[in-house]
């Protein structure tokens, strides 16, 4: 069967439960389970801490992981990104009290707090800067306020809790994250299981990004409404019981939607609507 490490708690978990139950697959019904068999699927589900599915996934005692790209390259372990998956977006970046740097560059002799140490330490190797790292296992906010270190390192979103705490984003991010397929370092690229696995995930994405439309407009207007909607290879279009319409079928994506069905209703179509799709291959 094949061996798939998937996130047990935090923020990366139930997306990821539900991207794979969308995929198909079985899933856990209670929290507390830890392994979940899919015979039909020939898988086996492992729930694990994100910060350690790395290196299980490294190991070679699982083929596969769902994690955060942070989570991957703080972990140091000799496994590799293959599939982003679209969630557990956040960005990685350096905070501290105003006036005290602009930049990284400012860093040399300063301590920096925070929960993702391999990843700080990488940047300022990168980047020729002498500063220490201090490790935290959350709440690095208050690191500063008690002198544990001159700035911090975490994720940002909003950047209200930071302006809380009376600090400032400063620098370019460090690192744009989001939940990620993993594998080992080395692994076969042509393993039919994996393979499989990644269409399976892949449709899932497409599906959520994509809309079916349907419409009907006149013949003479067609190519118009082509240009609209052009699909992937090119649209549907078969002919109506009245003649000179023709009714016209294509994905479109699912941001750009409204904006296509006011400009299909410009040019003449009607009975313009859309639809989900629930599953996917291209």
């Amino acid at each position: 069967m094949l061996r798939i490490a998937v996130p047990n708690k935090g923020s990366l978990s139930g997306p990821a439960s539900a991207m794979l139950h969308e995929a198909g697959y079985r899933q856990r019904k209670e929290s507390k389970e830890l392994v979940v068999v899919d015979p039909d699927n020939e898988v086996e589900f492992f729930y694990l801490r994100p910060k350690d599915i790395a290196i299980y996934v490294a190991s070679g005692k699982l083929d596969i992981g769902i994690t955060g790209r942070d989570l991957l390259l703080d972990s140091g372990a000799s496994a590799e990104e293959i599939l982003p998956l679209n969630f557990g977006r956040s960005t990685f970046r350096y905070a501290t009290r105003p006036g005290t740097a602009n930049g990284p560059e400012d860093f040399g002799g300063m301590t920096i707090a925070t929960s993702y140490e391999g990843i700080v330490a990488k940047h300022l190797a990168d980047q020729g800067i002498d500063a220490s790292v201090v490790h935290l296992d959350g709440a690095v906010e208050t690191a500063i306020q008690l002198g544990v270190a001159q700035v911090i390192a975490d994720v940002v979103e909003t950047g209200t809790s930071l302006r809380n705490a009376g600090l400032e984003v400063i620098g370019e991010p460090i690192l744009t994250s989001e939940a990620v397929v993993i594998r080992r370092h080395g692994a076969s690229d042509d393993h039919p299981q994996v393979q499989q696995f990644l269409r399976r995930l892949q449709g899932v994405l497409v599906a959520r990004s994509y809309v079916m439309m349907d419409y009907d407009c006149r013949a003479e207007h067609l190519e118009q409404a082509v240009a609209l909607t052009p699909g992937l290879e090119s649209p549907t279009v078969s002919p109506l019981h009245n003649e000179g319409w023709v009714a016209v079928r294509a994905m479109v994506p699912a941001k750009e939607a409204q904006q296509i069905m006011d400009d299909l209703y410009e040019i003449g179509a009607r009975a313009i609507l859309t639809t989900a799709i629930h599953a996917c291959r291209l």
